[in-house]
């Protein structure tokens, strides 16, 4: 299955986050235990499933020769990323956040100049530094305007610093889940399949969750058994299978900055599979003319993206041929 395809897949198990995460938000729960019980829940699934493919004692080793990335990284792409993602559920429709969340496309063609990729020479394979693919970025100016035109719209029916706190906590979850992500796979160096990534990162963050846990069991209580229920399926949806999905299509392509960023660029759509899981689920009332207009440019982006990505690699592979 192509890299292409598993990150739509993704998309879609991912949508679920954005929608239950809306429906738990409207019925009271509150965003400590939405981000916590996803995280604590995913353990035991992700365990029986390392364990059965017998890859536990592996990871297990990886993780003590080098604990500190692993600790930095999993908050980064895991903490850092989820509890914004919660938090900004006060504030905006679940479609409204999985179509800022697009940004991350942004975020991750800036961050490029942090890591190194493989390039091929007459001496063999090397590490040079990355290059934001500014052919790239140029796309992803087209999903920001959708993103922005979406914002106005909403910004017309709530307060602007209602807004802002919208938007600011999803901006920092854009930059945060592309570097954590990224490093991991730097600090894995290619040991470890998806399932152990996903499941060390969800190990090395797990003492976060439960001080975040505690923390709201002082401050608002218990959650509800509608909420906990909520929050594993989004454990298995979202955290499990999304996230495995993902983290595999970007396992094949690494090292390669401009194949990763057209796999990122396929999480656009989660913004139409949200949409319409609020319109089923939640009953809630479809966007407006100008937010289905950025909606059409945020996905003309994500198309354009990855045919860009996709151009500049057939013209790398032609510029070698004639070299």
């Amino acid at each position: 299955m192509g890299p292409i395809l598993l990150g739509v897949l993704a998309a879609f198990f991912f949508a679920f986050t954005f929608v239950l995460n809306q429906s738990m938000e409207l019925s009271g729960g509150s965003w400590i235990w939405s981000a916590s019980l996803r995280y604590i829940f995913m353990v035991p699934f992700l365990l029986a499933i390392v364990a059965a493919r017998k890859n536990l004692s592996q990871l297990i080793q990886v993780i003590k020769t080098n604990p500190l990335p692993w600790m930095l990284w999993s908050f980064v792409g895991f903490v850092l990323f989820y509890a914004p993602l919660t938090y900004s559920a006060a504030y905006s429709p679940g479609w409204l956040i999985a179509g800022t969340w697009q940004v991350t496309i942004i975020s991750g063609a800036l961050l490029t100049p942090l890591f190194h990729e493989k390039i091929q020479t007459p001496y063999g394979l090397i590490n040079v530094r990355a290059k934001i693919p500014y052919k790239g970025v140029g796309m992803s100016l087209i999903i920001l305007l959708g993103i922005i035109l979406m914002q106005v719209e909403h910004a017309r029916h709530i307060p602007l610093e209602k807004v802002f706190l919208g938007v600011l906590p999803v901006m920092i979850a854009s930059f945060a889940y592309p570097l954590g992500n990224r490093k991991m796979m730097d600090v894995c160096e290619g040991r470890l399949d998806a399932y152990q990534r996903v499941l060390g990162m969800t190990l090395a963050s797990l003492p976060f969750w439960i001080l975040l846990s505690l923390y709201g069991l002082y401050t608002v209580g218990p959650p509800t058994m509608n909420q906990s229920y909520q929050s594993l399926l989004v454990a298995i949806s979202s955290g499990v299978i999304a996230t495995v999905l993902f983290f595999k299509a970007t396992d094949l392509v690494r090292g390669n900055m401009q194949k990763l960023a057209a796999v990122e660029a396929t999480q656009s759509i989660e913004v139409l599979f949200a949409l319409a899981g609020e319109f089923i689920i939640l009953s809630m009332a479809l966007p407006a003319l100008m937010s289905w207009v950025g909606i059409s440019i945020v996905m003309a982006g994500m198309a354009l993206h990855s045919y860009s990505s996709h151009s500049t690699k057939e013209d790398h592979i032609k510029g070698q041929k004639t070299a």
